[in-house]
């Protein structure tokens, strides 16, 4: 990474000249501050099939995803940049008290895909762009990281094809957004879903 992009996210460098397209909540969500650390909370809704509780469950062994739904949850993401890597952690709190971690790695190739770690050997490899002022995410399969190898998995053989779309709240409003990340196999439809509204701090 040159001198030119070190102050520049992950999210900068991925969509070059379309980051000046984004709407400023969420060139606010992707920035970061003088620490390269980025908060914001909000609320979210997960939800997902009957049958997808058993393999969620044993996916939370492997740190992917979340195990349980819910609705107007309280929900805190922390972002953080170290040597080239954005490391999202995510505090989701229940009303019966107890609260999920859900934390990850992303990196950036150099063809600009995202890949996203849930722990050290599986990933997601996603491609971002802006469309009609969203930001939208669209899912390139996923990855196994062995060594220095990734071999890439078809997404039929795992959960689906994942797709995200962010948007501003408010015209008027420069630190709010909402987000709808969904994932969809071809044999069993959407197979888990999360969605909700967030506020950047400042």
């Amino acid at each position: 990474m040159n001198k030119e992009n070190n102050n520049k996210s992950l999210m900068q460098l991925a969509l070059g000249k379309q980051w000046h397209k984004l709407p400023k909540a969420l060139q606010n969500h992707y920035g970061s501050n003088e620490q390269g650390v980025n908060r914001a909370q909000g609320k979210l809704d997960i939800s997902y099939p009957w049958f997808m509780q058993w393999p969620l469950t044993v996916m939370r062994l492997f740190g992917a995803l979340v195990n349980k739904r819910g609705k107007g949850l309280n929900t805190e993401v922390s972002k953080s940049m170290i040597n080239g890597q954005q490391f999202w952690h995510r505090v989701i709190r229940f009303p019966d008290g107890r609260s999920l971690n859900f934390t990850s790695t992303i990196t950036l190739n150099n063809k600009g895909d995202f890949i996203e770690y849930v722990n050290p050997f599986l990933g997601l490899k996603m491609r971002a762009f802006v469309e009609n002022q969203q930001l939208r995410y669209e899912s390139k399969g996923y990855v196994l990281k062995l060594g220095k190898a990734i071999i890439p998995i078809p997404e039929w053989l795992a959960l689906g094809h994942a797709s995200i779309i962010e948007s501003e709240f408010d015209e008027t409003d420069s630190q709010t957004f909402v987000m709808d990340f969904r994932i969809k196999h071809p044999l069993f439809g959407e197979v888990f879903c999360y969605k909700g509204r967030f506020k950047t701090e400042l």
